[in-house]
């Protein structure tokens, strides 16, 4: 079977900004219900569920008999060798709370390789989308990763677990990474801030514990970006260690945590 990519794209663009559209339109005022995933800091709103919903809804109608794996349950494998990997609200705390970072990010995998990532921020208005071999864009505008390749020159992003102890272990790479860089920010959405790091905004990035959902999208839109999202050592990106650059700052920065993830992490 023929796979239109484009035709990919598109679903995944059209989709993430309905699931925005519904997210912005149907918060309601004040504090949202909320029950609890693996600790009492990581909350699962009800419109986390709404908005995985329609996103699974609206691929079924325009896809049907593809796979979908979401952040909310969904899992199957379908029968197209499609698969689409879902997270329905990337940063599902800031959005709890009304902060403005957080998104909706759709990857579309073909036999298993990442092949569209769209990530959608519809607070901001902003749509990051990429074709594997085509670049990566913010709308009309192509994306580019900085060419720092000084650490000292390099404003990073990261993020942490929602497990105390986890948290406190990071704290400790945090602290040795912290005096070598240019600065931190920890924004509270990996997908964007793998996207971030495609247009500039970030030098470089790494997290632990980044889901497939957490990661496809974003890591393709970066990777089309120039950057390479690699793990330690030339293995996948993944739950051990996300780490993103450009070519000239990524070796400087896995260098860099690789020491601090094996001993403190």
């Amino acid at each position: 079977m023929v796979i239109n990519i484009a035709e990919l794209l598109s679903v995944a663009v059209d989709t993430a900004c309905r699931a925005g559209a519904l997210l912005m339109k149907r918060r309601p005022p004040g504090k949202l219900d909320f029950g609890t995933k693996s600790s009492p800091t990581d909350v699962v709103t009800v419109m986390d569920t709404a908005s995985e919903r329609l996103i699974i809804d609206a691929l079924r109608v325009a896809r049907p008999g593809d796979g979908v794996l979401g952040e909310e349950g969904a899992d199957d494998a379908g029968a197209t060798g499609v698969r689409w990997i879902v997270d329905p609200i990337d940063g599902t705390v800031n959005y709890l709370y009304g902060i403005p970072q957080w998104a909706v990010s759709i990857a579309a995998e073909v036999e298993g390789e990442v092949v569209v990532g769209v990530v959608h921020n519809p607070v901001y208005a902003e749509t990051f989308c990429a074709r594997r071999g085509e670049g990566a864009y913010l709308g009309e505008r192509r994306l580019r990763v900085t060419d720092v390749g000084d650490l000292g020159q390099a404003l990073i992003g990261t993020g942490f677990s929602y497990v105390s102890a986890r948290r406190a272990r990071q704290a400790e790479v945090l602290r040795a990474v912290l005096p070598v860089v240019r600065d931190i920010r920890r924004a509270g959405s990996a997908s964007l801030d793998l996207c971030w790091l495609a247009a500039g905004r970030l030098d470089g990035f790494y997290e632990r514990e980044l889901k497939p959902w957490d990661l496809a999208a974003g890591a393709l839109i970066a990777q089309e970006a120039g950057a390479r999202v690699e793990g330690l050592h030339g293995r996948p990106p993944g739950e051990m260690i996300t780490i993103g650059a450009g070519r000239a700052l990524f070796p400087a920065l896995h260098d860099l945590l690789a020491p601090l993830l094996n001993v403190t992490d």
